[in-house]
């Protein structure tokens, strides 16, 4: 297994990369890093996959620019064309989780031509345009369930409440999200903390900083459906996304899978990793199957 820094327009992104053979590209979400895919990493290499993982940027050892708007949906899909293009990835699997996940739809959407087939982890797609809907909408609707993106919203708040404690705010979002306690060890909790000890959060927020503005980029994708193979990994304890939210799907995802991990919460691949690997490959096993 490698990890490397390529340059990729004006950011620098942190890769691991495991095996040879058709590619898979996994996508993070928040706040997490390619660390969360620790589990899948392995397992693709050893069924005849090429596994590429990046931290995106603001995350880890990849670059974090300042600016919020570098951060919008955009720059985020044009990493993963980019990367795929340095590494002379023609059409991989997308297979994202969380943040992870809104890139792989958009880019499916925007980009089909470089996406193969996609597998999301808990965020579905449901025709709207960027994943989530503007700052406005979630204040009327959605307030209670993203009380921490509306918190967001305010540069420097959600930066001095990490520098004050990261430790215990990063163990919050965990715990807040877990279906159950214990699924990182504290070895591993260490490495998230220590890359954002060294990164701070400013990058990371800064995604939910941009919905606005990314629906506004992605209006035209509104109601456009997704043509490749997908499968959607909903988990039943998430505390964000229900898994009420599938239903449906199939109108915007015509070629879809959809199942239901039990007893999980927001960490999917890291919660029931065996489980996410075996849906994986046999996903894989339709869309990419390995020769020979």
């Amino acid at each position: 297994m490698g990890r490397f820094t390529v340059s990729v327009g004006d950011v620098e992104l942190a890769v691991t990369e495991s095996g040879s053979g058709p590619p898979v590209v996994l996508i993070h979400g928040f706040p997490e890093l390619a660390f969360s895919w620790r589990r899948q990493l392995p397992a693709l290499e050893a069924a005849g996959y090429r596994a590429v993982a990046y931290d995106q940027r603001g995350y880890g050892g990849s670059s974090c620019p300042p600016e919020i708007p570098a951060y919008r949906l955009a720059a985020l899909v044009g990493d993963l064309i980019g990367l795929c293009d340095v590494l002379e990835l023609r059409r991989p699997v997308i297979v994202g989780h969380d943040w992870g996940s809104t890139v792989a739809w958009t880019a499916a959407l925007t980009a089909p031509d470089r996406v193969a087939a996609l597998a999301s982890l808990n965020v579905p797609y449901r025709g709207y345009c960027a994943g989530f809907p503007p700052l406005g909408v979630v204040r009327e609707r959605y307030a209670d369930r993203f009380a921490y993106v509306l918190a967001f919203q305010e540069p420097g708040a959600v930066e001095a409440a990490f520098a004050a404690d990261p430790e215990g705010w990063l163990r919050g979002f965990y715990a807040f999200g877990a279906g159950r306690d214990g699924f990182m060890t504290e070895d591993e909790f260490g490495v998230y903390l220590d890359a954002f000890r060294r990164t701070g959060v400013a990058g990371a927020v800064s995604y939910y900083r941009n919905l606005d503005a990314n629906w506004d980029d992605t209006a035209e994708m509104a109601g456009r459906a997704v043509r490749q193979p997908a499968l959607m990994i909903a988990a039943d304890r998430d505390p964000v996304l229900p898994v009420s939210l599938i239903e449906g799907m199939e109108r915007w995802v015509p070629d879809l899978r959809t199942v239901v991990v039990a007893g999980c919460g927001h960490w999917t691949q890291q919660e029931r990793p065996a489980e996410v690997n075996r849906l994986l490959l046999e996903f894989l096993g339709e869309v990419a199957p390995v020769a020979g």
